[in-house]
Order: structure tokens, then C-alpha cells, then sequence
């Protein structure tokens, strides 16, 4: 079973925004509500047996049930008769946001943290129809229920074979951009792409945005501290509006539109350059890095600029659609070991020349630390035993010979030649 997610602008009209936009508040009463009982049932449980607080105590009886997702969506017609404004939105809809918070619930509980929060006005941006009888989509309009037919900019069609079974509204920009996330699925399984063809491995950095074992590298975009300087008068001129007012809130949208601009030409760049390297290879490796600890450091503005995580994740995908073997393997000392000799040769973060004392290799320190990636992820082939299977795709992947002969033959690495710059 293959499912993919296609996502498209919609265009609704003055009356059709307003009803979406009533329908998020609503959506976020109904997660608050039941997140509410969750958070009271939870607490009334934490008073000790042989004894109370004296200040204040949760009282709940003790053969009330836990208020599960089952119970909250069955409570929900009993609401509908005393809040009307709840039959307005669609039944499904409801309940994919009950659905929501519990998902939420049982990621919290097997994380250990991460404990659901009440949504403030304007932090609840979607809602899902989680079925469809019929396509929904007709030429350039897609018909939703309860709100009728909404222009849409179909710029890619829908796959022959693929039905659609979910459709997620998303609201962007504070209310002014509407997009729908329109989930398809078939019938058809698509095999994991075999390890083939040339190889290379990657290395993400500030100085330069990647670098390839083969030498090439693409420099680093500053999206957000290019914008930086139009956001701040932006959100100056923002601040000086009074709260809630009319101009306070065109400022507003003023600069969550610039903020929505720097995140899609960051992503069209990522996508851009993943495009790019299954041109060049067949076969990717990447470290693996941490993306949340890159963001704690004291360059965490340009980490968070350069989206290193999105960036992988678009990778994977777009190795995916386009049957390209991708895999990561771990960073720890890739910067510190030369790929010539494997030596251990530490440099500060200030060095960026890669200079071995053992062999005598020099190159730039990205460069070296790319080829100690393609080293690692041919070494996990290997030893995942993917290299041995008798494929067409075996012929020709670009260092296993020599890795064979080094891991093999008893050969040092150091006796095969410096790698090609």
C-alpha cells in the first residue's frame, strides 16, 4: 500500500474563509474542552490515598473512567443539542480533533514528555475530512463538505490509480493563505531502491551548505539573515500599532508573509540541491546529525537558517521518488579522521584545512570529512551484507573496490593513494 501526500493552494472566497475560520475556533474549543477533562481526571488521581491538600484538590468519583478518545466522540452529539454552533462543522470533522489530542496522549506517553497544551486563539491552523465517498477534486475545484466548492491550483495532477481518502485545510500567513494537504493512496507497493551505481557521501556545514566526497560544493544560502533586516522594520512597525486594532493586524500579516517567504525559498533551495545530487549519484550517504542540539549552540541563527533536518528529510524523499539508495551513518569524528590513513587528526572548528601528519593528505577540511562519510556508508553496506546480493546495480559503485581490497586484502588505506580531490 503506497500513500503520498499532495499539497495545493486553494482559493476561497470572502464568505468561504469566514466559515473556515469559524470552523479552527471551533475545532480549538473541542481539543480544549477535552483536553480540559483529560488534564482534571489526571490531577484528581495524584492526591494521595491517607490524605488531602488543604489548599485546593481535584474531587472526581473514583468509577468515573478515563475520558478515552471512544468516550469523548460519543459525548459528542450530546454537546451538538446543547451547543449549536457545534453542528455547523462537519461530524468528522470533530472527532479527527478528538482523535488529534489522544495521538497527541499517546506520543507524550511513550516519549515521556511533550504533554499536550491548550491551544491560544490563532494556534489552531487545520482540520481534516478524513473520507471521501468520491474524488473530490474536479478539473480546477475541490468540493468540501459543508463549504462547497473551492477553487484550487491543481499544478500537478493526480496520479493514475491513487484515491483520495483524506483532505487536510491549512491555514497560513494568520488566515490569508489556505492550503490543502490531499492524502492519496493505491494499491500498488514500491520496493526500497537497491545500493547501485555511483556513490557519494555529504557533509553539511555554515561555511559551505554541502559538500560531496567528489570535490563539489554548493555554498549556503542565508535566507533569513538576508531578510533580516526588512523583517525587523516590519515587526517595528507592528509593534507601535495598538493591540487588536485593524492596522495592528495588516502589520501582523505583513510580516508573517515575509516569514512565509523565507520558508519557501529555504525549502525550494532544499529541494533544489536533493534534485540535484540524485542527478550526480545513485547511491547518498549523510551524517546523521542532531538537529536539535545544533540549534543550542552559539551558532544556533545560522543552524536554524540552514534547516540541516528538512534539508535530510526532503533528501530521503526525493531519493525516494527517484530510486536513489539513501542512507545515513554516524558523525561522531568525521572532521577528526583523515580518509587517507584513518588517522585521528583533531582541529579546532576554526582549521578548515584537513592536513594529515601520518600520510601527508591535504584538502579542505568539508571535503575530507565527505569522503570519511562515503567510507562509513560503504562500510555499513558491507556489513549489512547489501553488496553482496548479485544485482545489475553492483557493477560499477564508485570505492568498493578499493574498500574491498582495504577491508579484504589486509591492505592499508594508506597504500591505496590519496583520494581524488
Amino acid at each position: 500500500m503506497l500513500t503520498m501526500n499532495y499539497t495545493y493552494r486553494i482559493y476561497p472566497d470572502v464568505t468561504q474563509q469566514t466559515e473556515l475560520l469559524e470552523w479552527l475556533e471551533t475545532c480549538r474549543g473541542v481539543y480544549n474542552y477535552a483536553l480540559r477533562e483529560l488534564k482534571d481526571w489526571i490531577a484528581s488521581r495524584k492526591c494521595p490515598v491517607d490524605r488531602c491538600s488543604l489548599e485546593k484538590e481535584y474531587i472526581i468519583l473514583a468509577d468515573k473512567p478515563v475520558p478515552s478518545y471512544h468516550r469523548q466522540q460519543n459525548n459528542l452529539p450530546k454537546a451538538k443539542k446543547l451547543i449549536p454552533r457545534l453542528g455547523e462543522v462537519h461530524s468528522q470533522v470533530l472527532q479527527t480533533t478528538i482523535r488529534r489530542l489522544h495521538d497527541t496522549w499517546e506520543a507524550f506517553q511513550k516519549r515521556g514528555l511533550g504533554f499536550p497544551r491548550f491551544k491560544k486563539f490563532g494556534q489552531f491552523k487545520s482540520f481534516v475530512f478524513p473520507q471521501f465517498k468520491n474524488n473530490p477534486i474536479n478539473g480546477l475545484t475541490i468540493k468540501l463538505p459543508k463549504i462547497g466548492e473551492v477553487p484550487i491550483n491543481l499544478h500537478r495532477p493526480i496520479p493514475d490509480g491513487f484515491q483520495v481518502k483524506q483532505v487536510r485545510v491549512l491555514s497560513k500567513v494568520r488566515g490569508t493563505q489556505w492550503y490543502v494537504v490531499v492524502t492519496i493512496e493505491s494499491d500498488v507497493s514500491v520496493p526500497d531502491a537497491p545500493v547501485h551505481g555511483r556513490a557519494i557521501g555529504i557533509d553539511l556545514g555554515l561555511e559551505r551548505f554541502l559538500t560531496a566526497a567528489d570535490g563539489s560544493f554548493q555554498e549556503r544560502p542565508k535566507f533569513f539573515r538576508s531578510m533580516q533586516r526588512k523583517l525587523k522594520l516590519l515587526q517595528r512597525k507592528a509593534a507601535k500599532k495598538k493591540k487588536r486594532s485593524k492596522n495592528w493586524e495588516k502589520a501582523q500579516v505583513a510580516v508573517a508573509r515575509m516569514h512565509h517567504r523565507i520558508a519557501n525559498r529555504r525549502k525550494d533551495f532544499h529541494l533544489k540541491t536533493a534534485h540535484k545530487l540524485c542527478d550526480q549519484a545513485q547511491t547518498i550517504f549523510a551524517e546523521d546529525l542532531n538537529g536539535k542540539g545544533l540549534t543550542r549552540g552559539m551558532l544556533r541563527k545560522d543552524c536554524v537558517d540552514a534547516a540541516f533536518g528538512q534539508f535530510l528529510s526532503l533528501t530521503e524523499w526525493v531519493c525516494w521518488k527517484r530510486g536513489v539508495y539513501f542512507a545515513k551513518v554516524n558523525p561522531n569524528g568525521t572532521s577528526q579522521t583523515c580518509p587517507s590513513c584513518l588517522a585521528t587528526v583533531s582541529k579546532g572548528l576554526e582549521i578548515r584545512e584537513h592536513q594529515c601528519p601520518e600520510c601527508g593528505y591535504r584538502t579542505h577540511r568539508d571535503h575530507a570529512a565527505a569522503e570519511m562519510v562515503l567510507h562509513r556508508g560503504l562500510e555499513n553496506v558491507v556489513a549489512q551484507g547489501l553488496w553482496g546480493k548479485e544485482t545489475a546495480c553492483q557493477v560499477g559503485l564508485s570505492g568498493v573496490y578499493d574498500l574491498d581490497k582495504w577491508r579484504g586484502a589486509g591492505i592499508s588505506k594508506s597504500d591505496l593513494g590519496k583520494p581524488a580531490p
